[in-house]
Order: C-alpha cells, then structure tokens, then sequence
C-alpha cells in the first residue's frame, strides 16, 4: 500500500487530482438506486424524465473558479541524475527524468548543474479580490508561480502564505472579473453525499468527475501532522492536487490532496481531500496574522484499541487513551493523567487521538474547553485552558497497531544510569529496558523496540526486572505495557 500526494511529494504522497474524460456523464437513476435527485440535478431531456439527470448546472457555476497552477523552480543535477529533486521518482512524473550517466569530459564527471523544473497542479478562487487555495506541494520551494483561469487569461501569482503541516497554501493573482466560488460546510458531509472532483489532472485540461463521500475523519495515514480527510471514490489524479471537491450544490467542501495507490500512479477509487473547514481556517490566520498559529492541549494521545479497551475494562472502544502528558502543558496544569481516556471536548464526542489532535489544533489559544474522560471506571469533567503550540515542539508520535500477544521472545535488563543516559532520558528513569524483541513475534507486532524502557505492566510500576518477570507471570493472554521511548510514554496491549 502507497499513499501518494498529488504532485510530486516525497516517498509516501503521491499527487492529489481528478481524473475523467472531460465531462459529466448522464446518471441513470435506476441504476444507482436514486430515488429522489439533488435539487440541483437537472433532467437531461425533458422526453426522458425520471430516467436521466445531469450535474451540467452545477458544472457550469463551479468551472470558473477552479485554476490551474503552474510553478517553476532550480534543481540540481549532477552524476547519475542525483539531485535533490531526482531522487524521488515521484518528482521525476513533474520535472522529467534526469536519470543520465552523467556526462564526462577528460574522464572527470560533471559538476552539479541546476537546470529549470516545471510542476502542474490545480487551485481554487475563493473570493472575488484574487486569493486561491491550493496544496503547499504544488507551490513548495517554488521560484515562479502561474496561474491560468478556465477563460485562458494567466497570471502570475504571490504566495502569501503556506502551511506544510495541512498541505494547504494561498495564493494572489490581481486580475479584474474573477469569478470565486461558494464556500460549503464540509462538517456536514455525510457519507453517500454526491461530490464533484474538478481539476487538471496530468496536465489534459479541466476535467470533472463524480463520486461520493466514501468516509470522512480519515487519519492516521502519514500523508500530513494533521489528518482530517475527507474520503471519496471520484476519480482523482497527478495533476489534480489543489483543485475543488464540490457537493451537488456546487460549495466548496475540501481541496483534493491524495490517492491510495498499490503501486500504480493513477487512481483506484480512494482519494483524499482536505475539509474546507480546516482549509479556511488556516487561510483566515494566514490572511490575518501572516502565519498559522494553533492550540494544543499537551498530551500524547493514541487510539483506544479494543485490547487496549479491555486492559483498561472499559466496555467500549471508545475516545483518546493519554499515553504520555507533557510537563508544564495545559493538560498537566488542568489535571490531567497518563491512562485517562479522553471521551469528550466541548461536548463533542472523541473518536481517535488524529480527530482529538486535529480538533484542538483549530481552537484559539487561550481557549478554555471542557474535557470529559474516563479514569478508573469513573468519568472526570477538566477545564482546560489551551496554550499555543510551541513551534520547536516536535510531531506527536502516532502509535502502531497492537494486536494481542504474549511477551515471548522479549528481553529486557534493568536500566542504570548509563543506559538512561545513551537513551536521552533522565538518570533517575525506573523501569527495564527492552534489549532485544525478536522478529515476527507478537511483542514486534505490537510495536515494541529495541531501547524501549518498560514502566509499567497491567499498570503497576516495573523498576527491574524482578518486578518485570513478576508482572508478566500474573498476566494471562493480555499484558498493557507503559513503554517511555525517547522520553515520550505510551501504552501498548501485549
């Protein structure tokens, strides 16, 4: 399985777009089970009404406002096409090749030598005065961005601002008659929703295709920090990263930025798009402060696993287990532990720690919000006043999948100050460290590492092995380990 962005990301995204032959075609609604047609489906002839429907309308209103982006920036080749661009292959579908043998004159190799490269992606005109929205992939690292609107006219562009960790930028064109589009509610999407893709996908022209919404709240995907997808089976391709995803009311929803690829580049039915909701708010701060500012509520969250959920004898799989609080965080100043289960922000249920990360990234800092959680069979009711994310404070650790095991095949030693210190933790650090998990066993299927020091089993402190072996022959099919890795805790069920 590959996840790939839409425009010539590094390794793991491959680029966002749409792909189709051009058009919409007419639906037969007794074939996809429609018994009632959007209000905005129109009957494609009036001789054949009831039987055939068309988008036309809403195609036509929403064309105008969807651009495509052209950007150009100095890359460096050298020997063996190695520059810093050549090596992903994914860069080489947008800035050619460069895979030669590397030129030689008297026997010695050329030196590096920057040539021009080109990229194509998609944007979409959000408001009258000329700002577009596209992915930071398109325009990243560029030295010249363009833009060509659906009348022909081009444009060179500004970027006023970028925010890596969503793949969202902004754009500005100054061009008279500019026709932008309806901004939609994405949190109102519900899965089966009709949706439109519309972009540019490998450089064909505008092209249009039609889906549903086959998810929403897609994360944990390791396409972006922060995942909030919106899923979607209308047809998206290279080419297509930053243009419109469009319900059947022609408002804008999200801004197309993926595909699921099993080794193929075009699309197998499984797109992703960022929510117009997170997009608009990172253009709003980028439009009023110059940069993206977020919340952050200070803890290492990690999904409730039903073995994770039967360690801890909660009935249901629900929520963000703590796995680890940070000191001096607002969740460490509100109370806060390492085991709670947070169930609930503002009143609003908590599915997964990316849902409970990407919520509180959109909150303002020195917000104060209600946190509901679960500790010790008993729920707990927090206020929590937020503070901004420090820029320096690295990416939340996401956690592996853990599926039940035994500790068979695990060795571990107790931890002196030595090895705390070759670890980067403190010297007075309790706890055994894991010195060898061998392959393929339940324990490295968990996620268990080389160099993790266990504190805790089935929730009692472990400070040496004795209590190690202890804890792990009380256990019967199922232990719950509190493993500190890299000075950042999380649980994990064995």
């Amino acid at each position: 399985m590959k996840i790939q962005g839409f425009w010539g990301r590094p390794a793991v995204v491959f680029l966002a777009a749409a792909l189709g032959l051009g058009g919409i075609g007419l639906v037969a609604a007794d074939r996809l089970g429609v018994t009632n047609p959007p209000a905005t489906m129109k009957f494609a002839n009036p001789d054949e009404a009831g039987s055939r429907y068309t988008f036309a309308p809403v195609v036509k209103k929403v064309l105008p406002a969807v651009v495509s982006v052209s950007s150009s920036k100095m890359v460096k080749t050298g020997f063996g096409g190695q520059g810093d661009m050549d090596m992903d292959p994914l860069f080489r579908q947008f800035f050619g090749d460069g895979q030669g043998q590397g030129r030689r004159f008297n026997g010695q190799p050329d030196l590096p030598r920057e040539r021009r490269a080109e990229g194509l992606g998609s944007g979409v005109i959000v408001s009258p005065e000329g700002y577009i929205v596209t992915n930071n992939h398109v325009v990243d690292g560029a030295t010249e961005v363009r833009v060509t609107l659906n009348d022909r006219r081009e444009f060179k562009a500004r970027v006023v601002g970028t925010d890596p960790k969503t793949d969202i930028a902004v754009l500005k064109i100054d061009a008279p008659n500019l026709q932008s589009i309806v901004i939609g509610d994405s949190d109102k999407l519900q899965v089966g929703d009709y949706v439109l893709a519309v972009g540019n996908p490998f450089g064909v022209g505008k092209t249009v295709t039609m889906g549903i919404v086959s998810a929403t709240g897609r994360g944990n995907l390791g396409i972006e920090d922060y995942e909030n997808f919106i899923q979607t089976d209308a047809s998206i391709n290279p080419g297509n990263s930053g243009g419109a995803l469009v319900n059947d009311r022609g408002e804008l929803v999200g801004i197309n930025t993926a595909i699921l690829s099993h080794g193929s580049e075009g699309n197998q039915g499984i797109g992703f798009a960022v929510p117009i909701s997170v997009a608009r708010n990172v253009m709003d701060q980028i439009l009023k402060n110059g940069k993206v500012t977020r919340a952050y509520l200070g803890v290492v969250a990690q999904e409730v696993t039903p073995a994770i959920a039967k360690a801890f004898r909660e009935p249901e799989v629900r929520g963000a287990l703590v796995g680890d609080v940070s000191p001096n965080s607002p969740a460490q100043r509100a109370g806060l532990q390492k085991g709670d289960i947070i169930l609930e922000v503002n009143g609003k249920p908590v599915n997964d720690g990316a849902q409970l990360r990407m919520n509180i990234s959109l909150m303002d800092p020195g917000s104060t919000v209600a946190v509901k959680v679960l500790r010790d069979g008993s729920s707990r009711d927090f206020s929590v006043r937020l503070a901004e994310l420090p820029t320096e404070q690295a990416q939340v650790q996401r956690n592996s999948e853990t599926p039940e095991s035994t500790m068979q095949g695990v060795s571990v030693e107790n931890l002196n100050a030595r090895t705390a210190s070759q670890l980067g933790l403190p010297a007075s650090t309790a706890g055994v460290v894991v010195t060898d998990v061998e392959p393929g066993s339940r324990a490295a299927e968990s996620g268990l590492k080389r160099g993790d020091v266990i504190q805790e089993v089935n929730r009692q402190a472990v400070r040496n092995t004795s209590d190690f072996d202890r804890a792990v022959r009380s256990s019967k099919d199922e232990t719950l380990l509190l493993v500190n890795r890299q000075g950042s805790t999380q649980y994990l069920a064995v």
